[in-house]
């Protein structure tokens, strides 16, 4: 962990459409970025807590074709950093992240960038946005139950304002995405349903592969979900499997499957 009071991205004019460390940090931070296409893509779009990554619908960053474009966060205060999250766009232009870089410290020299390096990004995917999604049954309300709530973007935990997915009971209730290509999936994050049912989460097991024998369920074990507290997301990382297909299933068990966010990440194909 490092003491830090500036947080800097490097991003391509791309931008980005998440940036978040642990505990909220940037939510109030002041930020500010290289230069500015347009008005849409101002460097306040990556803290503005909404993750939807179509740049179109207004919570994107964007700078200009450049060279090193950047975006800065000022915290504000000296803070021990152990985690950032960035969000990248999901319309197009996926490969602008490739060489990103990460640095942390005190310093505003050269505008940040010659603070220490943290990470590189290599490449970054997040599930794409044309994806096939389906649940081993839907509940009485097809649409507040639907499989694609689990993928919308929205890390809401209360399933009566409709961003959760819902199965009926069922023995071996699960829930599958499509990525319509094969990549090297490191890690799943799940949201947990807030208002209720904490425990139903626990024995999800992560399931990734190319095969649909069984709906998917009798592919590659990547993890087995532990705890996770009401309303909370919990990352779940593994060594990478190649898949097209991922699966969560509660194997073995008689009840409803309720997932009320799924982000899934990987490296390179």
């Amino acid at each position: 962990r490092m003491a830090i009071r500036v947080i800097l991205v490097l991003t391509l004019f791309t931008g980005l459409c998440f940036a978040n460390l642990k505990g909220n940090l940037d939510l109030n931070a002041r930020v500010v970025q290289s230069s500015l296409l347009h008005i849409g893509g101002v460097a306040e779009r990556a803290v503005d807590g909404n993750r939807d990554a179509d740049y179109g619908k207004g919570s994107c960053t964007h700078t200009k074709a450049e060279l090193n474009p950047w975006w800065r966060a000022d915290l504000g205060n000296v803070y021990s950093i152990s985690k950032v999250a960035i969000t990248n766009r999901g319309d197009c232009c996926k490969e602008r992240l490739r060489g990103a870089q990460i640095r942390i410290g005190n310093k505003l020299e050269n505008d940040g960038n010659n603070n220490e390096l943290l990470e590189t990004i290599q490449m970054f995917y997040h599930l794409p946005m044309f994806m096939m999604l389906e649940l081993s049954s839907t509940y009485i309300y097809p649409t507040l139950a639907a499989a694609q709530n689990a993928v919308d973007g929205n890390r809401e935990s209360v399933y009566a304002l409709g961003s959760c997915s819902l199965t009926l009971w069922n023995t071996n209730p699960w829930w599958r995405v499509d990525l319509l290509d094969v990549y090297r999936v490191t890690r799943v994050s799940i949201t947990n349903r807030g208002d209720c049912c904490e425990k139903t989460v626990e024995g999800i097991q992560i399931r990734i592969g190319n095969s649909l024998e069984n709906n998917g369920n009798n592919n590659e074990l990547a993890a087995i979900v532990g705890p996770i507290p009401l309303g909370n997301t919990k990352t779940f990382e593994f060594k990478p499997i190649k898949g097209r297909y991922v699966n969560l299933i509660l194997p073995g068990r008689n009840e409803p499957l309720t997932l009320c966010e799924v982000e899934v990440y990987s490296g390179e194909r």
